[in-house]
């Protein structure tokens, strides 16, 4: 099944991925043989992932978090859901118009 999935790297930065394998993939990241952005920022730990029934929504899922911003990120992580929404307002907020 296809997920999608955030790794904690060794920096405390987040990598947002999906994949067909997650544990086949969390190897090969923790290998150097993941994204250049994790190979540089190893070892890696997955905090949160989530299964999809398509691989397209998966993606889409994946598309979606590496646009957020840290804060929302760690709300997911945490699974403090009914924040995402207030932390999405305050985003555009500090964007502006």
């Amino acid at each position: 099944m296809p997920h999608v999935y955030i790794l904690k790297c060794n920096d405390g930065s987040y990598y947002v991925g999906s994949t067909w394998n997650l544990e086949r993939r969390l190897l090969q990241h923790n290998a150097g043989e993941g994204a250049a952005y994790t190979r540089r920022r190893r070892p890696v730990a997955l905090v949160w992932a989530q299964e999809h029934d398509r691989v397209d929504s998966a993606f889409a899922v994946e598309k979606q978090i590496q646009g957020w911003s840290r804060a929302k990120r760690e709300a997911l992580i945490e699974g403090r859901l009914k924040d995402l929404p207030v932390l999405s307002e305050a985003r555009s907020r500090q964007m502006g118009p």
